[in-house]
């Protein structure tokens, strides 16, 4: 991917805790303006969100660790 491509898809978001440049990629920021419940987002390229706690969101990373997701993702 060229650089002047890679800066249109890459957002310029305060927070913006994860770049990532292939399309169909989730993105991970911190809205630092939003209510502490709400504060941790998750987007898709449908424009889909998620939002949730850093409280909520530690959960789901230590559910990934334990591999209690792996069956979602191969189903």
């Amino acid at each position: 991917m060229e650089e002047r491509e890679r800066d249109n898809w890459i957002p310029r978001t305060p927070g913006h805790l994860l770049r990532e440049l292939r399309r169909g990629c989730p993105q991970l920021f911190v809205d630092e303006s939003a209510p502490a419940e709400r504060r941790i987002v998750i987007t898709d390229d449908f424009g889909q969100r998620v939002e949730m706690s850093a409280d909520q969101f530690g959960s789901l990373v230590e559910e990934a660790q334990a591999g209690h997701l792996d069956a979602a993702v191969t189903a």
